[in-house]
């Protein structure tokens, strides 16, 4: 049964909630569901009705199509001068010792191991430093252009920026400007946390606000760029939070259009300050992303962080609205082995990935960070390859 059948009998099964088969009314209409929509199916919706809205805008917008890339990340340092209580990845200046603090040289020796590898990408995030500077940055980031110039540099959060322009005494504006000029190709959707003050000062007290976040994201996509935007949840956030935060992405995404992919991103418990909360379900988190396919009309992507999730999860995540799994990695990233995720070494070559996608229905599609297609794996096959002569069903999302 094709998705736009499964919405007709969701929207007129006598089963369904009024305010439910509204909501889906408007999905098959293609009109934009409200701020009060949204909580609504945070509220109310099942998942299986979630799945059929959220699959079938993902259809429309890509087929069967799921993307990945090749990446691999750097991670400057984990000692840094905040303490956000649901990190579990940092260490404060007193436990230096307990870190690591890269330098240039460092960093560049990690770039060179990838010298002969197809990657595309450069992922670099990490701890906020009085030593990684402006200058720091500008020198990291014009030495990696100049070793590799056609490698995309997707590097640091408005956390980071706004730190070290602080600490610069410049503008948000000249420090973007001095970052494009250095090298900088595009910025992650890291440090978004939740954005309303009533939460962010709890967990992330300290760090630049909600505002300042999205206004440093604006001036990127004022300069031309493009950025991802994520949504840390399952904590001591309620929907109303979740419905706020996306509401204020989808606000400026109105008015620039920068705005690339979302990723929810899941708390995850172990080892930080916040290990008394019980971590989401994975039915929660699968709602959690069918709704944000669903209320973010003017998001081309949705990512589900594989890492994060760990594969199970991450193939289920295809059918309740996400199309792309993010990348190899290469065991390159600390951030949520240290909190306790599923995948503890984080490394998958493209053959796993696309597996992982094949296996599901769903065909693999390699892309540069911009969504350039890089390989269309859609009938690729693989030395010793038997994996491929029967694809699991992506799950039922049916009443």
């Amino acid at each position: 049964m094709e998705s736009g059948s499964k919405l007709d009998v969701l929207i007129n099964s006598k089963a369904t909630d009024s305010e439910i088969a509204s909501i889906a009314e408007k999905v098959k209409n293609g009109d934009r569901i409200t701020d009060e929509d949204c909580l609504i199916l945070f509220e109310k919706a099942d998942l299986p009705s979630l799945g059929i809205m959220a699959n079938t805008i993902r259809e429309a917008k890509h087929g069967d199509t799921v993307y990945f890339n090749r990446n691999f990340h750097m991670e400057p340092t984990n000692v840094c001068l905040y303490t956000c209580s649901f990190c579990s990845y940092s260490r404060l200046i007193k436990k230096r010792s307990e870190g690591w603090e890269y330098s240039i040289d460092d960093m560049m020796d990690i770039v060179k191991k990838y010298d002969d590898e197809p990657v595309t990408e450069v992922h670099i995030v990490g701890g906020v430093l009085p030593q990684y500077d402006v200058p720091f940055y500008e020198e990291l980031f014009k030495t990696i252009k100049s070793h590799r110039p056609e490698l995309h540099v997707k590097a640091l959060t408005p956390v980071e920026y706004h730190y070290i322009f602080k600490k610069a005494k410049i503008s948000y504006e000249e420090g973007m400007k001095r970052m494009e000029e250095a090298g900088l190709d595009s910025m992650p959707g890291g440090g978004a946390e939740i954005f309303h003050p009533e939460i962010r000062d709890q967990i992330a007290g300290g760090k630049c606000s909600g505002d300042q976040w999205l206004r440093i994201h604006e001036i990127w996509h004022e300069l031309g760029h493009r950025s991802n935007a994520t949504m840390l949840y399952g904590h001591i956030e309620e929907f109303k939070h979740r419905v706020h935060h996306m509401s204020e992405l989808r606000k400026l995404q109105d008015k620039t259009g920068g705005f690339q992919t979302f990723i929810p991103l899941k708390f995850r418990n172990k080892g930080n300050e916040m290990s008394h909360v019980p971590e989401s379900t994975v039915v929660e988190d699968l709602r959690n992303y069918a709704i944000s396919r669903i209320y973010l009309d003017n998001f081309d992507h949705i990512k589900a962080y594989w890492p994060m999730i760990g594969r199970d999860t991450a193939q289920l995540s295809l059918a309740f609205g996400v199309d792309d799994l993010d990348g190899t990695i290469d065991d390159t990233t600390k951030i949520y082995s240290m909190a306790g995720s599923e995948e503890q070494n984080p490394s998958l070559t493209t053959k796993q990935l696309v597996q992982m996608i094949r296996r599901v229905g769903r065909n693999a599609i390699e892309r540069d960070t911009l969504y350039n297609v890089v390989n269309d794996f859609t009938d690729h096959v693989f030395e010793d390859d038997n994996l491929y002569k029967g694809y699991l069903s992506l799950p039922v999302v049916s009443n």
